[in-house]
């Protein structure tokens, strides 16, 4: 068979000369700013080396029972009729890696099968595609150099991967004590900054609630929260911790965007019925949660936190296996959320007084795209000279391909400045997935480089680099405070 070019060489999704030209020399060496993912200071701190590949792709079942790992790669495995024992199970490792190679070759079109290879080839210069013939050779090179390379331990993959900045994702009541140990840590060579995320403590409705705002009441010294007042005054100090800490974002998993007005007695009265253990109707959750959202925003904004807003998810939508398994396993689906009107009202309840912070709003459902564009374009205007404070988030977890990439920027752009947009985050579990800011520049550049190309915008190299180094890290790094 005659092919017109290798496998994802070093033009991979590059298709003309101006997209090679932007990517090269303008995107692909600067540094990486990961503001939002799930990976564990600990294992940054502790500087944790993997004995083979199937513990960083794979994960699995961990001594307390709960299972973590890369739910993107169980799915694929799942959907290609593979034991749950070799999935997320206790199966041989090598085992568990040669039926997730088997599984990889029927990948076709999945971005999965992208970033796999972007990784084998960035951390061990593998270049041939991963299949059940090359499992055992791939298998043995990786294991060898994790478990001997200095590059590959935790550290070394970051600093391989030329990360800047990362910023995890973390409960109010964490003592941040690995985020401290970090800082206090001069050879690091790169910052780890928590993010809050207090998603248990506006979540009144989950089975939760209660034994949390226990917890949440201990972090501050006090054993109950009365009032709802008192679960704010609680997230505030939290918030001043954190920000302490170097934290400069944070994080709200909704399943959509909730807006009704709420006086703080009837916050009150909520909070105090939900604490009795008495069921709440719809319209009481919604107004807590609103209430709680619009007076932390004005917090954030007071101290010049970034909201961030990930929803339209379904979480857990298979009953059987959260049963068995628990929740972060694969088993969520994009919802549909028709919470535009809601999102606009909140965010105007917080220009009214001043108080909107930067924020940046992801939803996991495409069709929001150009919903979430035109309702930033409404609330850009400040008088601090902020550039797009209201950003639509990168595509995100089921969106996170080609397609869904190309379609957010193709909708920000038509709604607002693509110029000013603060790029790629991994979103992810896995310290090998820093390949996927590679991915979204490759896609970023050759997106704009089509558009030169075909003569929809000029060849103004200064305009370009301006736009291209901006949207790859430069915007991030002023949105962020980083420097």
């Amino acid at each position: 068979m005659t092919v017109s070019r290798s496998f994802m060489d070093q033009d991979f999704m590059l298709k003309n000369d101006t997209a090679k030209h932007l990517f090269h020399d303008y995107s692909e060496n600067l540094p990486l700013i990961d503001y939002h993912c799930h990976i564990s200071p600990e294992e940054i701190y502790e500087d944790r080396r993997f004995n083979n590949i199937t513990e960083v792709w794979l994960g699995g079942k961990n001594p307390d029972g709960t299972i973590t790992g890369d739910h993107y790669k169980w799915r694929v495995m799942r959907a290609a009729g593979i034991p749950e024992e070799l999935v997320t199970g206790n199966a041989d490792p090598y085992e568990r890696f040669a039926a997730f190679a088997s599984a990889l070759e029927m990948a076709i079109g999945n971005p999965m099968y992208h970033w796999c290879h972007l990784e084998l080839k960035k951390y061990f210069g593998i270049t041939n595609p991963l299949t059940s013939a090359t499992a055992k050779e791939i298998w043995d090179k990786t294991s060898e150099m994790l478990q001997n390379d200095p590059e590959l331990t935790v550290r070394g993959i970051i600093r391989k991967s030329n990360v800047m900045f990362i910023g995890t994702t973390d409960d109010p009541v964490s003592d941040l004590s690995w985020h401290e140990k970090i800082a206090a840590d001069p050879t690091i060579g790169f910052m780890v900054c928590p993010s809050f995320r207090p998603d248990k403590a506006v979540n009144i409705n989950k089975p939760e609630f209660n034994s949390y705002i226990k917890l949440l009441a201990a972090s501050v010294g006090k054993e109950d929260l009365g009032s709802c007042s008192d679960v704010l005054d609680a997230l505030y100090e939290r918030v001043d911790f954190f920000k302490a800490h170097g934290a400069r974002a944070t994080d709200h998993g909704l399943d959509y965007v909730p807006f009704r007005k709420c006086s703080q007695e009837e916050a009150d009265s909520i909070y105090k019925k939900a604490r009795a253990g008495s069921t709440l109707t719809a319209d009481e959750t919604e107004k807590y949660q609103t209430y709680m959202l619009i007076n932390l925003a004005k917090k954030y904004h007071k101290e010049n936190f970034i909201m961030e807003i990930h929803y339209s998810c379904t979480r857990n939508v298979n009953e059987k296996r959260f049963d068995l398994q628990g929740p972060d396993t694969g088993y969520d689906m994009i919802a549909k959320s028709n919470c535009g009107d809601e999102l606009s009202m909140f965010l105007s309840e917080l220009d009214k007084t001043d108080e909107l912070p930067k924020t940046i709003i992801f939803s996991l459902d495409h069709n929001d795209f150009n919903l979430i564009g035109t309702c930033a374009a409404a609330f850009q205007g400040n008088e601090s000279g902020l550039k797009s404070r209201i950003q639509l988030g990168a595509a995100w977890w089921f969106l996170d391909s080609r397609d869904g990439m190309e379609e957010q920027m193709r909708s920000l752009a038509n709604a607002g400045l693509l110029g000013c947009f603060i790029g790629m985050l991994t979103d992810s579990r896995s310290f090998l997935s820093y390949t996927r800011h590679d991915y979204f520049r490759r896609i970023m550049c050759n997106l704009i480089g089509t558009w030169v190309e075909d003569g929809e915008y000029p060849a103004d190299e200064e305009a370009l680099k301006k736009i291209v180094q901006g949207i790859s890290h430069y915007n991030a790094l002023d949105y962020f405070n980083i420097i």
